[in-house]
């Protein structure tokens, strides 16, 4: 019997490979002879990295960037192992191998003390100094994910980082930052970094919001950076005199207009930003995960599928690991058992979209600290019973 172990990280107390290894735990008890494969998950945010670097044998990279703030942080990103490549070799040239980063390692709003947060001056710079480290290394893929950063720049510092020459109308270099933006009148691409063009960029984004207005960037994701209701304005005004600019140079207007597609707000732009100056695609996040850590191979032959996360609810049903994992499974006429820390409003829709099951792992009421304490022994416990259940059926 062959079970694929594929769950997300119960955020606060397991990794995703935590997570796996107290799963097959409590099975073995039970199936002590089955064939396991553990693959971590994660859905593109917070946990991506380490996630998709254990799932693959990957190894991480650590130096020193720049931080929102403008002062250095010490910021990682993964490159995948090399059995997740196209050919499959362990001894592959660079420009075979992924690298997966995280946009908050660098840019992240948990760098800045929240008296002190101000998305007007905020930059993405550290985030494009890891893309440029890979870019440096020979890496010709590059898996970016949005979410949890502290800018409003719309990707300018990051583009400032890869060479792109962001420049007032004397021809000096704008100041870093939103701020930095209202100054901005042309974009200089001679010296954008040599091996850029020559890299696929997917982006792992799971918001919809345009750029400007209503719905976008300053005005949904501001205030939780720091901004006050005037910055709002400032700061919309700002995105959108940089995305006129964008639009009017010509050696980036193939595509005009890009502000407005869905998901171009996330990240404070970021996703303008990745789309206008680097030519990346956004994609789902657990979809691009799912395709990187070659899940659906890993899939082949199982008997069962097991998934999970901290919480399993309505929102499970946006786009979260358990139904990336999900739907895979179905695809190969697997069933598949979600396994949550504890269950919330809506999580029976997840059964009616095709789970087999879904148990909470938490026996009885008890404080939140030892609920996180105890969620490898719960787990277990839970994997295991689940496990001698399967078997009264065998």
């Amino acid at each position: 019997m062959k079970i694929v172990i594929a769950p997300d990280s119960f955020k606060e107390s397991l990794s995703a490979l935590g997570v796996a290894n107290a799963i097959e735990e409590g099975f073995k008890r039970i199936f002590p002879d089955a064939e396991y494969c553990k693959v971590p998950m994660a859905d593109g945010g917070e946990g991506t990295v380490q996630a998709m670097v254990d799932a693959t044998n990957g190894q991480l990279v650590t130096l020193q960037v720049t931080g929102p703030d403008g002062q250095p942080v010490s910021a990682h990103y993964g490159i995948l192992g090399a059995e997740n490549s196209v050919e499959g070799s362990d001894n592959l040239a660079p420009q075979k191998l992924t690298a997966v980063i995280e946009m908050a390692e660098a840019s992240g709003l948990h760098h800045i003390k929240r008296d002190h947060r101000n998305p007007m001056l905020t930059t993405s710079y550290g985030t494009g100094e890891l893309i440029r480290d890979a870019l440096d290394r020979g890496i010709r893929h590059i898996i970016l994910g949005l979410g949890g950063s502290a800018t409003n720049d719309g990707g300018a510092g990051m583009a400032q980082a890869l060479g792109f020459t962001l420049l007032t109308s004397q021809g000096n270099a704008i100041t870093y930052g939103a701020a930095g933006l209202t100054q901005l009148a042309s974009i200089n691409t001679d010296e954008v970094h040599p091996l850029l063009s020559n890299c696929q960029i997917d982006v792992a984004c799971d918001v919809d919001n345009p750029l400007c207005g209503p719905n976008g960037a300053s005005a949904i994701f501001g205030p939780q950076k720091g901004a006050t209701p005037q910055m709002v304005t400032e700061l919309d005004n700002a995105l959108r005199h940089f995305a006129s600019i964008v639009n009017n140079t010509s050696q980036l207007s193939l595509i005009n207009d890009i502000d407005l597609f869905p998901g171009a707000g996330a990240a404070g732009g970021m996703g303008f930003g990745v789309m206008a100056l680097l030519d990346a695609k956004l994609q789902p996040g657990v979809d691009i995960v799912v395709q990187a850590v070659k899940l659906a191979e890993k899939m082949d032959k199982a008997n069962l599928v097991i998934t999970g996360e901290g919480r399993m609810d309505s929102q499970t049903l946006s786009g979260k690991t358990p139904m990336g994992v999900m739907q895979q499974a179905i695809k190969q006429d697997i069933p598949v058992i979600g396994i949550a820390g504890c269950l919330g409003q809506g999580a029976e829709d997840i059964l009616a979209q095709g789970m087999t099951a879904i148990f909470p792992i938490i026996p009885s009421l008890s404080p939140l600290d030892d609920i996180l304490t105890n969620a490898h022994n719960n787990l277990v416990n839970t994997a295991q019973n689940i496990a001698a259940s399967l078997k009264l059926s065998i």
